[in-house]
């Protein structure tokens, strides 16, 4: 009776240990390896969307693809711009860069760079008009207008305080902030655009100060402003970022220094000959299923099949004590 009461109790803590097993296997990235996409896929933006299923768009947005729980992606049947609208915008530019998928007033937009040159390049917006399918709607910024060059890399948030839309946008001009129209289609009337984060590429020639790739993440009593420095081609690309209370105010390091001035706190980096390399342009941060939180960013590899491509990877974001958010290692793995 000795022996069989241990074999029951044996075999009741191999199915307990076995079901624990299956349940975090199920509700992690178990099985996912980064790249989580291994095609070219850089400046990635990713949302939610009416189906529940998470979809993500990168520069050159003529496909999307879809996944069910942020580790595993597939690509979708759905053009994301209509064929009338890549007409519209070719009829202005040659180059449509890192894409912002946000919704406000709610409406789903895209916000596109359409780029010929650094001085002159734009920002234009899309609405979606069916699921995961967007519209051309206008041109927002230009260079032209303002001087403000590479006028790229838009990033839309609505304040929920205040309920007024910003955009922030740049790179070697400096990272700048505007007030948009409610249904985040214009400029606001009267709106002013203001310098919040980088130094200008002639100031800063290696461009370790020179900031790039805004993305404003709200947590605790912060607003973070991730950015990415460097020349994206190489090991010098790393992605950064900075804080303030109020999406109005000015951003610091974690040391009190101001963005403006080219100051952030790193938080991905790599050296020269890592296999991974050159992380950088983040997409959002999403909270898993397995309750973890994630960082979808674009990164090289070394030895790639395809020279120059930046594949899309994904990596689990903490906070420190002080709210400063950190990737383990601060390193791709």
């Amino acid at each position: 009776m000795k022996t069989n009461k241990n074999n029951s109790r044996l075999r009741i803590m191999m199915v307990v240990s076995l079901s624990f097993i299956i349940c975090h296997l199920s509700f992690s990235p178990a099985g996912a390896q980064n790249p989580v996409w291994p095609r070219d896929w850089p400046d990635p933006t990713v949302w939610v969307g009416d189906d529940g299923r998470y979809h993500c768009i990168a520069t050159n947005p003529t496909r999307s693809i879809v996944s069910d729980d942020l580790f595993h992606w597939e690509m979708s049947d759905v053009a994301p711009v209509d064929v009338g609208s890549w007409g519209a915008m070719q009829a202005i530019a040659q180059r449509f860069w890192a894409p912002d998928v946000a919704t406000v007033d709610g409406k789903r937009n895209m916000y596109l760079t359409l780029y010929n040159s650094a001085e002159d390049s734009n920002i234009g917006v899309l609405q979606e008009y069916a699921p995961c399918q967007f519209q051309y709607k206008g041109i927002i910024t230009r260079s032209t207008e303002t001087g403000i060059h590479d006028t790229i890399d838009p990033e839309v948030v609505t304040d929920p305080k205040t309920g007024k839309v910003w955009l922030f946008f740049g790179s070697v001009g400096g990272i700048h902030r505007i007030e948009l129209t409610k249904d985040g289609l214009a400029l606001k009337e009267g709106a002013k655009y203001e310098h919040v984060a980088g130094l200008k590429v002639e100031d800063n020639p290696n461009r370790s100060k020179v900031f790039e790739g805004s993305y404003l993440h709200q947590h605790g009593k912060y607003w973070y402003l991730f950015v990415s420095s460097g020349f994206f081609g190489d090991h010098t690309y790393k992605l950064q970022v900075g804080r303030a209370k109020k999406l109005t105010d000015d951003f610091f390091d974690k040391e009190g220094r101001p963005m403006k001035e080219g100051f952030a706190t790193p938080v991905l980096h790599s050296d020269e000959g890592d296999q991974f390399y050159g992380p950088g342009h983040c997409g959002e941060i999403f909270r898993a299923k397995d309750g973890n939180e994630y960082i979808f960013y674009h990164c090289h590899v070394k030895g790639s099949r395809r020279p120059g491509s930046r594949p899309l990877f994904i990596s689990r974001i903490q906070w420190d004590e002080e709210g400063w958010p950190y990737v383990e290692g601060g390193k791709p793995q």
